[in-house]
């Protein structure tokens, strides 16, 4: 891969070169108005020579209700769609961990605020992207003057591009009052969630996070931690409305998404967070969780999709 962008993406249907896809400047603007777009993590298992995707199938079934909330036609079933993006990891050799993007957006009808058409156009990138799991990051988080849009607003529960206005604007207030993070309240005065993750605390024992209806991401990263803890951990879980006062009486706090993976918080608001360190419920939920993204841990083989690197690697060997 380049080190300033991959050598391909796909765009409606076709891979092509990454300086071929190009569209005229006044196509930007209103078609991005209702895009909407997944947020999908491949994790590289260096032993394996190959990489994972986690949760591929379920990020796509999100994609395609995502298009369908905001009214965009859907060309692509999610089997062509999977092929693409397992074309497409091989095809720009992603051996690393990799953030792939599939966006999609309005492609017709008048450029204005009330142009309305259904025609949709979908491109696919890949880039690099770390994982911090495991490394000992921890932030700090204040709870936002920002509230968290509604349902009533526009709908939380899916990624429309537009929704994210709503929690960049947090998260530069948090960054400028000397934060790393921001922690959103909704409507009620409940704790919603943070600018791109959920969040998750821990009181005597249990594992709480606020439900689908406190104006949240119906993220699928939050709904594999739930399965881990429950299923794997032997957690006690709890889904409510959650008090912001709870968070800082919480004996442990942490965020969590595609991005944000499993992000411990060790301070809210200049309250201390337990001991300020990842708690042991994070630090169980953080190794089950990489462990089982890399193909490390067998369990969950439904959640990864290899790539087909070391395959791919291993029939280029034969041929040399």
């Amino acid at each position: 891969m380049s080190e300033t962008h991959p050598r391909y993406l796909w765009w409606n249907g076709q891979q092509v070169r990454w300086e071929e896809a190009t569209v005229h400047v006044t196509e930007l603007g209103w078609s991005t108005v209702g895009a909407v777009f997944e947020g999908i993590r491949a994790y590289w298992n260096a032993e394996a020579g190959e990489a994972y995707v986690f949760r591929l199938r379920e990020h796509l079934e999100r994609l395609l209700r995502s298009m369908r909330l905001v009214r965009l036609a859907t060309r692509w079933s999610i089997g062509e769609l999977t092929d693409a993006i397992l074309r497409l990891l091989r095809e720009n050799e992603c051996r690393e961990d990799t953030y792939i993007q599939p966006v999609a957006y309005r492609a017709a009808g008048p450029k204005t605020l009330s142009g309305f058409s259904e025609e949709s156009g979908l491109y696919i990138v890949t880039r690099p992207m770390p994982s911090h799991l495991l490394t000992g990051r921890i932030v700090r988080a204040k709870v936002s003057s920002w509230r968290r849009i509604s349902d009533e607003v526009m709908p939380p529960r899916v990624k429309n591009i537009s929704n994210y206005r709503n929690g960049q604007l947090a998260a530069m207030e948090a960054q400028l009052d000397g934060y790393d993070q921001a922690i959103l309240l909704n409507q009620q005065g409940k704790v919603a969630e943070a600018p791109g993750a959920c969040v998750m605390l821990v009181r005597n024992g249990k594992l709480v996070t606020p439900d689908v209806t406190q104006s949240i991401l119906e993220s699928i990263t939050r709904d594999a931690l739930l399965r881990l803890a429950r299923e794997e951990l032997g957690l006690q879980v709890e889904e409510r409305a959650v008090d912001r006062t709870e968070l800082y009486v919480a004996e442990e706090v942490f965020l969590c998404g595609t991005a944000y993976e499993i992000t411990p918080i060790g301070e809210i608001d200049h309250y201390q967070i337990g001991d300020g360190q990842p708690g042991p419920v994070t630090r169980a939920l953080e190794r089950l969780y990489h462990d089982i993204a890399r193909g490390i841990d067998p369990r969950r083989p439904e959640w990864r999709t290899p790539v087909g690197l070391a395959e791919r690697a291993t029939v280029s060997g034969a041929g040399n």
